[in-house]
């Protein structure tokens, strides 16, 4: 249950405010069904052969490819997944002129879906995929469909478009969001721990008047938060009026 005191703040803080960023994390996507990795259900709590953080590595996408792709189909391709509230509150604000960007550490383009434009995705997305030799681009339909390996039509290796462990970030999609979160008035931040980095330290740039915490357990700057809400963001999205 929200807390009514704490949503009726949060309205506030966002009709006063003109310029709001969204900073957002796997928790955002939980509510559309798709598991995170630390959480009670999450996927460090499911028996696999390799921690999923080795079989979503660049070692492991090298070294054991088959294995990567089966199980990146069944634990990661979450094309029957559709956005929530949070998703869709999102979109609603960015229609308002109110916000200017999301951040998002996912990959499963649900903000795109639920309608949000201006969307940085630091870690890549399921949805873009391209042959590693001909660079060729593929939809997501084509990896869950092939079997094994999937292949271009010339025959090189179709790879998701996705920022893998031991990868490096886009430099220009980390520089994008610096500047969306250097200029921000509100910082919103939902669905995240703050613990992956180095996205998580974009945080450190904010300079604004209102930093807002909207998760499922306490992160690392919540003692600074203008408000710091304790419950899964969709449900706080669904109750907000702004």
């Amino acid at each position: 249950m929200v807390d009514q005191n704490q949503l009726a703040k949060l309205g506030e803080i966002l009709r006063g405010s003109s310029n709001i960023v969204f900073f957002g994390g796997a928790g955002v996507s939980t509510e559309s069904g798709i598991p995170d990795f630390r959480s009670e259900d999450g996927l460090y709590r499911q028996k696999y052969p390799y921690p999923p953080e080795t079989m979503l590595s660049h070692h492991f996408y090298r070294t054991h490819k088959e294995e990567f792709f089966d199980f990146y189909r069944e634990k990661v391709l979450a094309l029957w997944a559709e956005p929530n509230a949070a998703h869709h509150k999102l979109a609603q604000l960015e229609k308002t002129g109110k916000l200017r960007a999301v951040i998002t550490q996912n990959i499963d383009g649900l903000h795109q879906k639920a309608g949000s434009e201006e969307v940085i995705e630091l870690h890549g997305s399921v949805l873009r995929n391209y042959c590693e030799v001909c660079k060729k681009a593929y939809d997501a339909e084509h990896i869950q469909k092939a079997k094994g390996i999937p292949k271009c039509t010339c025959g090189g290796d179709v790879k998701p478009d996705v920022v893998l462990y031991e990868e490096s970030l886009r430099e220009e999609d980390l520089q994008r969001a610096a500047r969306y979160v250097s200029a921000a008035e509100t910082l919103l931040i939902g669905g995240t721990s703050l613990a992956v980095y180095p996205a998580a330290g974009l945080v450190d740039l904010f300079s604004g008047k209102h930093l807002i915490l909207i998760n499922k357990g306490e992160t690392s700057r919540s003692p600074g938060a203008s408000l710091t809400i304790n419950a899964p963001i969709g449900q706080v999205m669904e109750s907000l009026e702004v």
